[in-house]
């Protein structure tokens, strides 16, 4: 069933349980990501990366993920993922994603602000959700190891950074990082869940990939209801086809099943883990 971020999240924050956002470049992944989602009976979300796009291009990742959207059993979005400029994210929501995270964290806020509910008044006249940024998720590699708090989100800030664009999900920084971390970073939960009372909308946690379950735990019951997994599922995939190759398998039909095994179970111990 293809459905929008906000008809799933807002579920999820009244249930307080997070939804699996899965970055998909091949069909079998998304495939894998969708039969741990019918697995485990809940939604889940599919994903591109707009820095992903020479990997899987646009429009070759919506002639795959659609379809399974459309066929699926549970609730799926189909989501474009940190989109860097407007039109690109406006040629998203006319090519058919229900979803769009409109990335202008680098902006200052009064142009966050302007640039967001322009584009979050077009998607929902398409009947589609906006995810919007607010502060600076850094690379894995520019974590220090302490609670270096510049450019973490702030909770009166995220208050009328909602209001005014009217957007369904806030992404927040508020300790995490894109990429493998080195060591856990240290999270603020007493900020998540500031943040979480002050803008009352879904939550969302980038940089998933690599925290312990007490985090995810702890994310989730502050306030995240949505939690971006890129790198484990990448890396699950390739183990996939190691561990093939390892077994002897020498064609793409020996090498496929492995792929498909190794991603579906990664993405089912991140789902169930989600939903608590």
């Amino acid at each position: 069933m293809l459905v929008n971020l906000k008809e799933i999240l807002a579920p999820a924050r009244r249930g307080k349980y997070a939804v699996g956002h899965f970055n998909t470049i091949t069909l079998e992944m998304a495939r894998a990501v969708i039969m741990a989602a019918k697995e485990q009976g809940m939604p889940v979300i599919l994903a591109f990366d707009e820095q992903l796009a020479e990997v899987c291009p646009m429009d070759e990742f919506l002639s795959f993920t659609l379809p399974m959207a459309q066929n699926a059993e549970v609730p799926v979005a189909v989501h474009y993922d940190h989109g860097r400029s407007f039109d690109g994210c406006v040629r998203a929501l006319k090519a058919g994603f229900t979803s769009v995270d409109y990335d202008c964290s680098e902006e200052n806020f009064e142009d966050n602000v302007r640039k967001v509910a322009e584009l979050t008044r077009i998607a929902h006249a398409l009947g589609a959700s906006v995810e919007a940024e607010l502060g600076h998720v850094p690379d894995a590699s520019e974590l220090t190891g302490e609670l270096d708090e510049d450019g973490f989100t702030l909770p009166d800030e995220a208050r009328e950074y909602v209001k005014m664009t009217h957007i369904d999900a806030l992404s927040i920084a508020v300790g995490t990082a894109r990429g493998s971390y080195i060591s856990q970073p240290r999270v603020d939960f007493d900020r998540i869940r500031a943040i979480s009372e002050a803008a009352d909308i879904p939550l969302t946690l980038h940089g998933g990939s690599g925290l312990s379950e007490n985090a995810f735990r702890k994310a989730i019951a502050s306030g995240v209801s949505k939690i971006n997994i890129l790198t484990d599922l990448n890396i699950a995939a390739a183990q996939g086809v190691i561990q093939a190759v390892s077994s002897g398998a020498s064609t793409m039909t020996e090498i496929i099943p492995y792929m498909i095994y190794s991603v579906k179970v990664q993405a089912a111990e991140k789902i169930r883990l989600f939903k608590g």
